[in-house]
């Protein structure tokens, strides 16, 4: 089995990438879904959330208020640090947990989608690393047309992740995807035959 780590910084189009990638046989781990699951009503992390960010981060209901809590921590680096000491060790366990039931099934190609991969993980438990890449103007402007987020709350999140020139150099194979959806489509494929090649 081909351990794979997808990464890159958010507005880059990492989720496409995912997406092309399932649709050509991949099993793909995706670090946001593992995040909600751990999240959600009755998962392990909401209770350490509560009681770190106070009853307020839980709605009547009992779901997690993401928009307050991305306030609070894209406020505060000290908040961001400790929900960071919630998630990371409960994604980090369900990942290894998914990738065994991934090898038992005899899969060949396994992705872990993890947007923080430098900035949380450690790239060297993989067998390659793949960074999707845009200039920040065009992730930007991605960002602004499809979460209908503050300007503030953009330069926020994109201040809150290494520049991706640092990423580049420390990935085996870089998607550039500044232009559209059939040159993207070319890229993946390329890398997509080079990994299994691998495999």
């Amino acid at each position: 089995m081909l351990s794979v780590a997808l990464t890159g910084n958010i507005g880059a189009g990492k989720s496409t990438v995912a997406e092309l990638f399932r649709r050509w046989g991949g099993t793909i781990i995706d670090s946001d879904q593992l995040v909600r699951e751990a999240q959600r009503p009755g998962g392990p992390a909401l209770p350490q959330i509560a009681g770190r960010f106070g009853q307020q981060m839980i709605r009547p209901d009992g779901t997690l208020d993401r928009a307050k809590l991305r306030a609070v921590v894209l406020a505060d680096r000290q908040a961001l640090e400790a929900l960071n000491a919630i998630m990371h060790p409960e994604v980090h366990r369900r990942r290894r947990e998914l990738l065994a039931e991934a090898q038992e099934r005899g899969d060949r190609i396994v992705i872990s989608d993890i947007p923080l991969l430098f900035e949380a993980a450690d790239p060297s438990e993989f067998d390659a690393v793949v960074l999707v890449d845009a200039p920040e103007s065009i992730r930007r402007e991605r960002l602004r047309q499809s979460r209908a987020l503050p300007e503030h709350e953009l330069d926020q999140l994109i201040a809150a992740q290494l520049p991706s020139a640092q990423k580049r150099v420390r990935s085996d194979y870089v998607i550039e995807n500044a232009g559209d959806q059939q040159a993207l489509e070319r890229s993946v494929a390329s890398v997509w035959e080079a990994l299994l090649a691998r495999a």
